[in-house]
């Protein structure tokens, strides 16, 4: 069995310094919510093998505090994860070396898709994630559409 923890960025600042999407830090309340989001997954037994982050500045800046709480985990920060459709994510989690737990940061719509197409088949079944929400998911057998089950959801 595979595992996957999938954590939307949390709250972020309506405009960056330099008026760019990707350069949007965190609000307080949103680093908040990356170190409740750390406890939870820490109280929850985490221990992914692997940490894929999106580049943008809210994405790493909740990694920096979800992992200070988990524990010393190093991300990989993946340039794809920014803007990237569910197919996209899935290719980018079924690249890597197969280990038993995986914790990807990233962004919606695609974050939100992606559960929805491992877990029902469709991502258009999406229902939503809100900043720092966590969805964990087993998948027994291949990383494909329809092969996951929600093993736990906690939001903010």
């Amino acid at each position: 069995m595979r595992e996957l923890i999938l954590v939307r960025h949390a709250e972020a600042m309506q405009s960056a310094p330099d008026g760019s999407d990707r350069e949007r830090p965190l609000s307080l309340r949103g680093e908040a919510e990356a170190v409740a989001a750390g406890r939870w997954l820490l109280d929850q037994g985490a221990h992914p093998a692997h940490v894929l982050c999106s580049p943008a500045r809210r994405a790493q800046m909740t990694a920096e505090r979800l992992l200070a709480t988990l524990g010393p985990l190093r991300p990989r920060y993946e340039p794809a994860i920014y803007d990237a459709t569910p197919g996209e994510l899935l290719a980018l989690l079924d690249a890597l070396p197969q280990a038993p737990q995986t914790l990807l940061i990233g962004h919606n719509p695609g974050l939100e898709r992606l559960v929805a197409l491992l877990v029902s088949g469709r991502s258009v079944d999406y229902r939503g994630m809100p900043p720092a929400a966590v969805a964990w998911i087993r998948i027994d057998g291949a990383l494909e559409p329809g092969t996951g089950r929600l093993h736990r959801f906690w939001s903010p």
